[in-house]
Parts: C-alpha cells; sequence; structure tokens
C-alpha cells in the first residue's frame, strides 16, 4: 500500500489574502472532512459544548460563520441547537454543507470583510468555529459580531495556536470585556488538530450591553 500523499492541511495556515483563501477552500472542499478527521479535528465539538454549557435556550436561532462544509453546525445540532443558520465565502463548501440532512436552515455566502448579515438579534447565538487568522478573519470582527447580539447573546468562537501568535486577537477580548461589552464566560485550551499537534483556545463571550 503507497504511502498517503499529503493533503490540503499542510498549506492551510500560509494562505496570505481573502482571494486565495477562497480558491484554497473551493479546490479543498471534496476532500476537506476526510483529511481534518483523520488529523482529530476536535474544535467543532468542544466549539459546541463550550456554548451549550452557557446557553439559556437552544431552541433560539444561531448564526455560524464560516460555516465550511457543516462540520461545526452538524456539532451544534448534536449539542442540542435547534436553529442554525450558515455562511461562507466558498461555494464549494456551502454546497457540502447543503448536503447534511436537517443541519442548516438557511445558508448562504458571506464574505467576514463584509458587513455581517442580518439584523442585530436576528440570531442570539453566533459561532466562529476555526475562523479566526490573521489572513482570513481579523480581530475586528470580534466587535462586529458583538455588536449583532441582543443582551445576554453569547459568541463562542476559536483561536488555535496560529491565530494565538497574533496577539491582536487576545488584546480585542480584553477590550471587549474592558469597555463592558461582554464577559468571558467560558475559557479552555485544549485539542484542535492533534494529528498535527495544534491546540486552540476556546471561549465564549456573554453581551452585557445592548438591548
Amino acid at each position: 500500500m503507497g504511502e498517503k500523499r499529503p493533503g490540503f492541511l499542510v498549506h492551510a495556515y500560509d494562505l496570505e489574502d481573502a482571494e486565495s483563501t477562497r480558491a484554497f477552500y473551493d479546490d479543498w472542499a471534496r476532500s476537506y472532512d476526510e483529511e481534518i478527521r483523520d488529523n482529530g479535528y476536535a474544535t467543532p465539538r468542544r466549539c459546541a459544548e463550550a456554548l451549550a454549557s452557557v446557553a439559556r435556550d437552544k431552541t433560539l436561532p444561531l448564526l455560524d460563520l464560516g460555516c465550511g462544509t457543516g462540520l461545526s453546525g452538524e456539532a451544534f445540532r448534536e449539542a442540542g441547537f435547534t436553529i442554525i443558520d450558515g455562511t461562507d465565502f466558498s461555494n464549494e463548501m456551502l454546497a457540502r454543507a447543503a448536503a447534511r440532512k436537517d443541519v442548516y436552515r438557511h445558508l448562504a455566502v458571506g464574505d467576514l470583510n463584509n458587513p455581517l448579515p442580518g439584523e442585530p438579534g436576528d440570531h442570539v447565538y453566533i459561532a466562529a468555529v476555526g475562523v479566526f487568522s490573521p489572513s482570513h478573519a481579523p480581530p475586528s470582527l470580534m466587535k462586529d459580531v458583538v455588536g449583532k447580539l441582543p443582551r445576554d447573546g453569547c459568541f463562542v468562537f476559536s483561536l488555535n495556536d496560529h491565530a494565538l501568535d497574533d496577539p491582536g486577537y487576545e488584546r480585542e477580548v480584553e477590550r471587549l470585556e474592558a469597555g463592558g461589552d461582554v464577559e468571558v464566560v467560558f475559557r479552555e485550551y485544549g485539542d484542535h488538530l492533534p494529528g498535527k499537534g495544534i491546540k486552540a483556545l476556546v471561549c465564549v463571550l456573554r453581551r452585557t450591553g445592548g438591548e
């Protein structure tokens, strides 16, 4: 049996801009699930369980930003969330997500460099699972997400080791917390891709201001 060829994952952290990232994920869509599952991808389950541990009502709407092929939506569904919408900037990834039966209510193309979809309060929960990286989603996205939440709404996200190398992400969390916009209600560092030796911080922010 021949040696397994290296996949896309080895290049996933070398992307430099939004356009190259979009093309990369379009190309990766067909083999994405198999490759990251082979490496023990733990972050969707960790984020879903973290949000479920603090959610007041899992029947309220959740927006899955950068939903990819829908592994994150599937994890939220398994954790008990019943109304899940998803966005992603890769049409090929969205096609895979749409094929997952009874996971998403709505799916739409969404670019995280543009204004977030919907009106403030449309979703009580927002998730960004494996989304934050310097070439894809900047720290400023956190403020935009919090602004879309109603009072007591929650934002769950992950910062893998590559994102944590950029201090801007944790500084933004500290700034939002210091400004009284949010409180950190869950924070845990653990597995992300054990097969590659990569870990991730999972956080849940609860909005304390707003209406």
